[in-house]
């Protein structure tokens, strides 16, 4: 991957004189500056957890994640007046937005896919802002000059493309005007509907899929698990520990690696997120032998990641999605994001939800080709909502 040093470009429109600066690192800017323009209820944009990926090696040039974040000045007196995470990446691991095949179309033609720019959260496929500006600013007025610089910072690298991925949807929309391709997939969300306890929400569902469901979570406690729910402070050095030796262990046998994230991204970056934290332990005969880490805002809850030492029977559904939804309405989330894929969610009661990116593309000839994937991309994601909305297990009167 080639290396760079920080630099700006200068942008002027009618209205406003702009630098973007691009920076080889979040520890560039302080923390302060980075989360008054981010905020910290999204979790997975605040500096303690970006930077965390950089501090303890999860994110840099070796692992494929050179960090090169926009940062948007006053072009008179500097002031700080947006900011957009971004990554010169050399594969495509870990978006979670699959583009495997564009590259090979790059290479059939004689071009060269890597390095490209991407936007995203690393590892991270949940919706939520990119692109945060200073009060009085707004997306429509800055996102102009701010692709003119992210082109010419890939043109003058012969970087063949930026993505931006899992943005929020007037975003999508406003680029895709801006002339970028937008794609679209589906996620399963589920949606609090003001319910009071876990049963209320089984009162929703049909007879039979009730059933099921309650079936499963009887097969959990047959086994003898006992499952605990831990937040913030609560969680100990020795729970990270065990949590940490889980998540290892399952990605290795799914994957053949320990997993994106190490040991210290776990006791030191995400053991830092104070309450927006959450964890779930499940015991064996008083043994931890599996978990769930989740992450919350104010209304959202995040399911991350799942480890367990050796699989059993429902132990998955319940530590990742029941005692999730159970989280969910003792505290009043609205929604609750599980994670990307798995149609296995639409009979637990989690709503086909749209995705979204966008995608500029250097060379006009592929440009014109990734128009036509996205459109009838587009068209297919509809269907396949409609079609997996058909398959929830509510009653028929359930809106």
């Amino acid at each position: 991957m080639p290396a760079f040093n920080s630099e700006r470009i200068n942008i002027s429109t009618r209205q406003l004189n702009l630098s973007v600066e691009f920076l080889t690192s979040l520890g560039d800017i302080p923390a302060a500056q980075w989360n008054q323009l981010a905020g910290t209820d999204y979790p997975f944009m605040r500096h303690e957890f970006l930077w965390g990926l950089e501090e303890t090696g999860c994110v840099n040039a070796k692992t494929g994640w050179q960090p090169c974040h926009a940062i948007i000045r006053d072009g008179r007196n500097d002031e700080l007046l947006g900011l957009l995470p971004l990554y010169l990446k050399s594969h495509s691991y870990g978006e979670y937005v699959f583009d495997w095949s564009w590259a090979e179309a790059w290479q059939r033609n004689g071009l060269t896919y890597y390095p490209k720019l991407l936007t995203a959260i690393p590892f991270t496929p949940a919706t939520g802002p990119r692109l945060c500006l200073a009060p009085g600013y707004h997306k429509k007025d800055l996102w102009p000059p701010l692709l003119k610089a992210i082109r010419e910072f890939a043109e003058s690298r012969h970087i063949s493309s930026w993505h931006l991925l899992f943005p929020q949807p007037d975003e999508a929309e406003l680029l895709e005007k801006e002339g970028l391709h937008m794609r679209t997939a589906t996620q399963f969300h589920w949606f609090n509907q003001g319910f009071g306890c876990f049963d209320d929400f089984l009162a929703t569902f049909s007879s039979r899929k009730r059933k099921n469901l309650r079936r499963e979570r009887k097969r959990v406690a047959e086994q003898g698990f006992v499952l605990h729910t831990l937040c913030g402070s609560e969680i100990s050095a020795q729970h990270w520990q065990q949590f940490y030796r889980f998540y290892q262990h399952t990605y290795a046998k799914r994957s053949g690696h320990g997993g994106y994230l190490n040991r210290e991204f776990f006791t030191r970056t995400a053991a830092s997120m104070g309450d927006q934290v959450v964890m779930v332990l499940a015991y064996l005969h008083d043994e931890a032998v599996a978990g769930a880490l989740f992450f919350r805002s104010h209304d959202t809850l995040y399911g991350r990641y799942w480890g367990c030492e050796q699989e059993y029977d429902c132990l998955h559904f319940e530590a990742c999605y029941y005692q999730g939804i159970e989280y969910c309405i003792a505290n009043g989330l609205k929604r609750f994001d599980p994670g990307a894929q798995g149609e296995h969610k639409i009979q637990r009661g989690f709503r086909p939800v749209k995705t979204c990116s966008n995608h500029w593309i250097s060379d006009p000839r592929l440009s014109d080709a990734i128009a036509d994937f996205t459109r009838q991309e587009q068209a297919h994601t509809k269907e396949y909502i409609q079609q997996t909305t058909a398959m929830l297990p509510f009653r028929a009167d359930d809106p």
